[in-house]
């Protein structure tokens, strides 16, 4: 009884404050009209019920704008195109979000602001919590700390009546990518999601126009993006830092770090300028210092090689603009420095190779701005990038190392599942060279034959082991990103590139 679930509905909105009794009759006249009702039928009362997400009444009513032919096709693409148009009914105005996101920001601290912004991103069904539950969460301990691991099975797969319908639709540029602004309240389409709940708060950077949102699958806690009010390509720059650390000053809570500007090192979206933050700590920023560094004309920054297995200065200091200006002069000089001898080209073929990855964070007090070099470069031996994970470790990991990655979460695919699944039963059975002729599971053989080898019981505690063994790997995909590498003549090379810094 689809009127049942509207009063249900209204019952969650009230108890998650997203409207007011002022807002009932308002809320149920819009989830008429969207299910087309008339209203004659007698109002149900809703048993009492508490819950935390508003999915099992969704799903219902989904079944019913499918019964009812309100959705054309029985598919996840057409369902997430109509629930948050549900769900809309009970999310305030924007204007009414970011008031209430600034009276708490003022009045109580930006924890409680983002407390608030984050709950309701959530409750709005937004952040789609039920499939993020899914994921597969560990750490595995390594000698740069205990790795993050996360296999990604969120994400629902494209339907394909729904890839070959956007193939055939005359393509559309508005919004213009996924991270504009305009995103907030707009319907979607088949190749677009819909965003009719979703809201954004707008903050100022050094001046110019940001704003702050959720990611609809997080991937850590409080996984915001901040986007520039400008759809305008990524780059790297002076600019750029200090914006991360006026973040950082305003939000003393969030980490805020920027993907790498070029190809293969840099994110998924390169076309649009944006960083992203959260509430999370990550073994990146836990690592230690190995090795202070003093640079001439910086006494009052601390300059530090991070223990971690890709190449990371960390600079830490009470005055932001001065970390900003050191920042740009490492930045300045990476972008056109080479090493012959551990493989490193600022150029080829007119094509620049180095960028940074920047991380920002405020602890105990202090500024710390974390600059991990990036070179995009290729060769024959390693065509998908010499400092991109190389084809030893792809039966595990291929994709590009981005700042999630870069910062000790490995963000892994959802076929692991099912292969490492299947891979633990031929171990148990003592029937790996059977493995190899098994397409599913044949690329992982040579690893699993040396993890067998490592233990003396392997069968002890196995699906326990290969997680361990899982995030070893991940630890040498990092070493792969690394443009000075771990060995003696690697850092001896890191110190050459500081010194000539002085």
């Amino acid at each position: 009884m689809i009127e049942l679930q509207i009063e249900r509905l209204i019952q969650f909105g009230l108890q998650k404050n997203m409207i007011a009794r002022w807002d009932v009759d308002y809320v149920r006249n819009a989830l008429y009209h969207l299910f087309e009702l008339d209203g004659e039928t007698k109002l149900p009362i809703p048993q009492e019920e508490r819950l935390e997400t508003p999915v099992p009444i969704i799903e219902k009513m989904l079944h019913y704008a499918i019964d009812k032919e309100l959705i054309e096709e029985d598919t996840v693409t057409e369902r997430d195109l109509f629930d948050p148009k549900i769900m809309n009914t009970l999310v305030p105005r924007p204007s009414e979000v970011i008031g209430t996101f600034y009276k708490l920001y003022k009045k109580e601290g930006p924890i409680t602001a983002t407390d608030y912004f984050y709950q309701l991103s959530k409750d709005s069904n937004y952040i789609r919590t039920n499939r993020i539950a899914k994921n597969v969460h560990w750490f595995s301990e390594t000698e740069y700390g205990n790795l993050e691991i996360t296999i990604n099975l969120s994400k629902p797969e494209k339907d394909p009546k729904a890839i070959a319908a956007a193939k055939s639709n005359t393509p559309s540029t508005y919004p213009k990518c996924l991270l504009c602004k305009e995103n907030e309240g707009f319907a979607g389409r088949l190749d677009h999601p819909a965003r009719n709940q979703h809201r954004i708060i707008p903050v100022e950077l050094e001046g110019e126009s940001w704003y702050v949102q959720y990611s609809p699958y997080v991937y850590y806690n409080e996984h915001a993006i901040i986007l520039s009010e400008q759809h305008r390509p990524m780059t790297i720059s002076k600019e750029g830092f200090d914006r991360l650390l006026h973040f950082t000053e305003q939000f003393p809570h969030y980490f805020v770090g920027s993907n790498a500007d070029l190809p293969i090192v840099g994110g998924s979206i390169l076309s649009h300028d944006h960083f992203q933050g959260g509430h999370h700590d990550f073994p990146m920023a836990k690592a230690s210092i190995q090795e202070e560094i003093q640079l001439e004309g910086f006494s009052d920054v601390t300059v530090g090689i991070v223990n971690w297995p890709m190449s990371v200065i960390r600079l830490k200091g009470e005055d932001r603009k001065r970390l900003t200006e050191l920042g740009d002069t490492i930045l300045s000089s990476w972008r056109s420095y080479s090493d012959v001898a551990v493989n490193i080209l600022s150029y080829s073929d007119g094509e620049n190779h180095n960028t940074i990855t920047p991380i920002a964070r405020m602890r105990d007090g202090y500024y710390e701005l974390d600059l991990v070099l990036r070179n995009n470069r290729t060769n024959e031996e390693h065509p998908m990038g010499i400092f991109h994970p190389h084809e030893e470790v792809h039966h595990m990991k291929k994709e590009n190392i981005g700042l999630i990655e870069v910062m000790g979460l490995a963000v892994l695919p959802g076929r692991l599942v099912e292969e490492m699944e299947l891979l633990a039963r031929y171990i148990k059975n003592n029937e790996l060279e059977q493995a190899a002729e098994d397409a599913i599971v044949s690329k992982h053989v040579q690893w699993a034959k040396r993890v067998e080898a490592k233990y003396r019981n392997i069968d002890d505690k196995l699906e326990d082991r290969l997680k361990q063994e899982m995030g070893l790997v991940f630890s040498k995909v990092l070493e792969h990103a690394g443009v000075f590498k771990r060995d003696e003549a690697g850092q001896k090379a890191f110190k050459r590139f500081l010194h000539q810094l002085t």
